[in-house]
């Protein structure tokens, strides 16, 4: 039914699983507008009660497709690109079920942001967080604005984003950007754990207050988004931005001049 992602479902139990692993997971135009039909299906779903979102492979996701951002083949429209990544971010927010990011590998960028998103954060000890779209002359977006400075506050989502610091996961865990951290290679099997532990709980309550904190936050979120959306199709038509695509793919540091 899809390309790039996986649904999976097993009682209340979804997961969905990030499905370019010769990629890292990063996420590209299908990928980013399969994610928002994944969880807007799953807005409908009333049996479903946790989801757990991981990726396939050695990392939860990698981010943005970089090399498809610099492929002169490639026919990526950012202002088209921007609907789905503020739509799969809208549902995601929105989803009436309790959602768990496993988190190993990478989670960089819209990645991160992916992650951010969730309602519990598990992340292996040498997984890689990092808000790091400053390093190709963007801004975050997928609502990563909204979803770090809800767990972080603005003040230091503001420095997190600025440094696009890349943290391990004991690292997030400190200053509240995972919420559980275990070694190399468990962070699915406790994702699972930590689901089943939920299922076994009094859980209809639990999404009832969910619905109650998020439903305060919903204009916030819209203006967010709107905002990001329109920041980015300008940022990507800057200089820094094809100096930083550039670099990257180049593989040495790149030169900004401001613009």
């Amino acid at each position: 039914m899809y390309q790039t992602v996986e649904l999976k479902k097993d009682g209340r139990l979804a997961e969905v699983v990030l499905n370019r692993p010769a990629s890292m997971n990063a996420m590209d135009d299908v990928m980013m507008r399969e994610l928002g039909d994944v969880f807007e299906a799953l807005q409908q779903d009333e049996v479903t009660q946790v989801v757990l979102i991981r990726g396939a492979g050695g990392a939860f996701s990698a981010g943005g497709d970089i090399k498809k951002m610099v492929d002169p083949n490639n026919s990526l429209d950012i202002g088209e690109a921007m609907v789905d990544v503020s739509r799969l971010a809208k549902a995601l927010y929105n989803l009436p079920q309790i959602t768990i990011a496993a988190v190993h590998g990478a989670a960089a960028g819209l990645g991160f942001s992916l992650a951010l998103g969730c309602d519990f954060i598990i992340a292996e000890e040498d997984s890689k967080l990092a808000m790091n779209f400053i390093g190709i002359g963007l801004v975050p977006d997928g609502a990563g604005h909204f979803f770090m400075k809800e767990r972080v506050g603005t003040p230091q989502a503001k420095k997190l984003i600025w440094s696009g610091q890349v943290m391990k996961g004991k690292e997030a865990l400190k200053i509240g950007l995972a919420d559980e951290i275990v070694e190399s290679g468990q962070a699915i099997a406790a994702g699972k754990a930590y689901a089943e532990k939920l299922l076994a709980s009094p859980i209809a309550s639990m999404i009832a207050t969910k619905k109650i904190l998020h439903s305060s936050k919903q204009s916030e979120l819209d203006e967010v988004l709107r905002l990001e959306s329109e920041m980015q199709v300008k940022m990507r038509n800057t200089k820094d931005h094809l100096e930083g695509i550039q670099a990257f793919v180049e593989k040495r540091r790149p030169s900004f001049v401001g613009e």
